[in-house]
């Protein structure tokens, strides 16, 4: 009975509609972005838009290359993406790999409400942790950004690489112990490659965090240290939104998570397969 519901050319038919709706759905909002980032002020400004058949001008992309301290933005958001990323696979794996392998009662419980803190949206940290950098008077400095990036995402990433060593066999750690293996090359030899989809799928989503994050980068940063969403806010001026800058800059923000999430698409969907598993 399912086989010939899924031959049924009706049922054929309204999946893929049903798909090609969803892709327009989302990738509506990226076409806006840019197109618009090739428009001049009359085109963004004019009551009945144009979205498709106009002249495109680059004079946006040019004013942000040239004049709009664009090098210093991603500068600094790619030591706060690339470091946060980095601190937060290095502690999230020895996190997960100790809970995954040490028995104590609790355990699973331990791992699993790693999650809940998580859940804490940015907005209701940002006081707290602007009320804290100023205290220590230790303001505008992306070390701060990276610490608050690096405790934000731990929980997830913990979460995520425990269920990733729960299927590693434990029998494998023991036979390269029994071959002479160091606990350090146990880790970095035998567990690592391993993990490789764990990782991936882990510093996607840390990487993309820690490079969109606006409201506790608003509230960190200095005028040398703003990230690129920052610094794309600073096209919203009294006068009025400079659409047309402020999206051609979008479009160079989604630039790099793009990049990124296209190269490690096989590991991230081997991981978001395998790294589900029950405690």
């Amino acid at each position: 009975m399912a086989i010939k519901q899924i031959n049924n050319p009706l049922h054929i038919i309204g999946h893929y509609s049903a798909l090609i709706i969803l892709a327009l759905i989302t990738l509506a909002p990226i076409w806006v972005m840019i197109a618009t980032g090739f428009k001049d002020d009359v085109l963004v400004q004019q009551k009945e838009p144009i979205w498709f058949f106009f002249v495109p001008t680059i004079d946006n992309y040019e004013y942000i290359l040239t004049r709009g301290k664009f090098d210093r933005y991603l500068w600094n958001s790619t030591i706060v993406g690339v470091t946060a990323t980095f601190l937060t696979l290095f502690i999230g794996g020895l996190c997960a790999y100790a809970l995954a392998r040490t028995e104590f009662r609790g355990r699973i419980l331990v791992a699993n409400s790693t999650l809940l803190v998580r859940m804490v949206p940015p907005a209701v940290l940002a006081v707290p942790a602007f009320a804290m950098v100023v205290n220590f008077s230790i303001d505008n400095d992306l070390a701060v950004l990276i610490f608050f990036y690096t405790a934000l995402n731990l929980p997830f990433a913990i979460w995520l690489l425990f269920g990733f060593y729960k299927q590693i066999p434990v029998e494998l750690e023991e036979a390269a112990i029994v071959d002479g293996a160091t606990p350090l090359q146990v880790f970095f030899k035998v567990l690592l490659p391993l993990m490789k989809s764990g990782y991936a799928v882990a510093g996607i989503f840390t990487f993309r965090i820690a490079w969109n994050e606006f409201i506790l980068a608003l509230l960190l940063t200095g005028r040398t240290s703003r990230t690129l969403p920052v610094g794309a806010a600073g096209f919203i001026t009294d006068t009025g939104v400079e659409w047309g800058r402020i999206m051609a800059m979008g479009t160079l923000i989604v630039i790099p998570p793009l990049l990124f999430t296209f190269f490690a698409a096989r590991q991230i969907i081997a991981g978001m397969t395998a790294g589900a598993v029950k405690g």
